[in-house]
Formats: C-alpha cells, sequence, structure tokens
C-alpha cells in the first residue's frame, strides 16, 4: 500500500482512536504468539506494533489487556482482520493497521468503558 492510500485511509476511520502509553502485548488465540504492541486503539479498529508482517487481509482472534484507572488489567477478545502494514523505522518492526469484525457484548463495554478514560 502506497502512503497515498494510507493516508487515504486514515481520512475514512469512523472512530476516534486513542493511543496507549504503555507497553500493552496483544496475543493471537489460537498461536498463543504475541502479535506485537497496541500504538492506538478505538472501537473499531486498532494499530500495532510488532516484529512480523500479518498476512494480508488475514483474520486473527487477538487477547488484549487493558488497564482501568485503578492499574487492573481487564482482556478482551477481538476478531480483526489486517486492512494494511508496512516497515516501521525499526528494520525489524512492522506497522499493521486491522479492523475490529467480531466482539462480546461484554468484551464491548469492557472496550467503551476504557476508551471513555481520559487519555
Amino acid at each position: 500500500m502506497n502512503r497515498a492510500d494510507h493516508d487515504h485511509q486514515r481520512e475514512e476511520r469512523r472512530a476516534r482512536r486513542k493511543s496507549v502509553d504503555v507497553v500493552t502485548e496483544v496475543t493471537d488465540v489460537i498461536t498463543g504468539l504475541t502479535m506485537g504492541q497496541i500504538g492506538n486503539l478505538s472501537g473499531t479498529g486498532m494499530l500495532l506494533i510488532g516484529p512480523m508482517a500479518p498476512r494480508s487481509e488475514a483474520i486473527y482472534q487477538l487477547r488484549l489487556p487493558l488497564t482501568d484507572t485503578s492499574g487492573s488489567s481487564h482482556h478482551i477478545e477481538v476478531g480483526v482482520q489486517e486492512q494494511w502494514h508496512e516497515h516501521a523505522a525499526s528494520a525489524d518492526q512492522f506497522w499493521a493497521g486491522y479492523r475490529i469484525i467480531a466482539i462480546t457484548e461484554e468484551s464491548e463495554v469492557k472496550l467503551q468503558a476504557w476508551l471513555a478514560l481520559p487519555a
């Protein structure tokens, strides 16, 4: 994907993304492997920074921890589909954008509560 397409994709986002200030590792539920760390997250998608490029348009089931104001971590699981990926500044890292395609009602409530917290 070229930069113009990537910028256009950013303009099409429907939900505001919230940056994650702490290291938040995301796990592939099927393989148990770490997919990367969350760069930002919204109710409809996320940016991950990871050591491997995902497969184009692949679907993954991911588990991610969300920390509340008391410091407690709550895990949610989401089904996502890869939308784009590119090399990050570091040669051994990739940025990848995912669209959330499946989430349980319980996880949705936890995600929305986390998104509502002050940045």
